[in-house]
């Protein structure tokens, strides 16, 4: 199916997309400070600015959205228009994600990456913060 959307609706879309603060974050966030662990946000002195940061615990939280960072699930695919774009920007991502991990890991920080799809289970999802928090 063609995309109708004008050139100018389509910037309006794309320029509402949050980096912070979004749906599947807060999500997350909502469900760490249930459990009792206090975090900090995305702290710019680390590699990926991490969306949670346990300081005392040296563990991090990315919360990554599918389309956006190229998951193996049905939202994480590479749009059939404009692949042009769409691939090098997506895959940047993808290597972006990795570098940062991989500057943490290094530096001796634990890393979790909670997909977007990985959200709809809240059971499954409450069952990897404990474990990866310790609580």
């Amino acid at each position: 199916m063609a995309d109708r959307l004008t050139p100018e609706r389509r910037s309006a879309n794309m320029a509402r997309i949050r980096a912070k603060d979004t749906k599947p974050e807060m999500i997350v966030r909502r469900m760490v400070h249930r459990l009792g662990a206090r975090y900090r946000l995305h702290r710019k002195d680390l590699p990926g600015k991490p969306d949670l940061v346990f300081g005392p615990r040296r563990k991090v939280i990315f919360v990554h959205g599918c389309f956006w960072h190229l998951h193996s699930c049905r939202d994480g695919r590479i749009p059939a228009s404009r692949r042009d774009y769409w691939e090098p920007k997506l895959t940047r991502n993808v290597e972006r994600d990795a570098a940062a991990c991989a500057a943490l890991e290094a530096a001796g920080w634990q890393v979790l990456v909670i997909w977007e799809c990985e959200i709809r289970d809240c059971q499954i999802l409450e069952q990897r913060l404990r474990s990866f928090l310790g609580l």
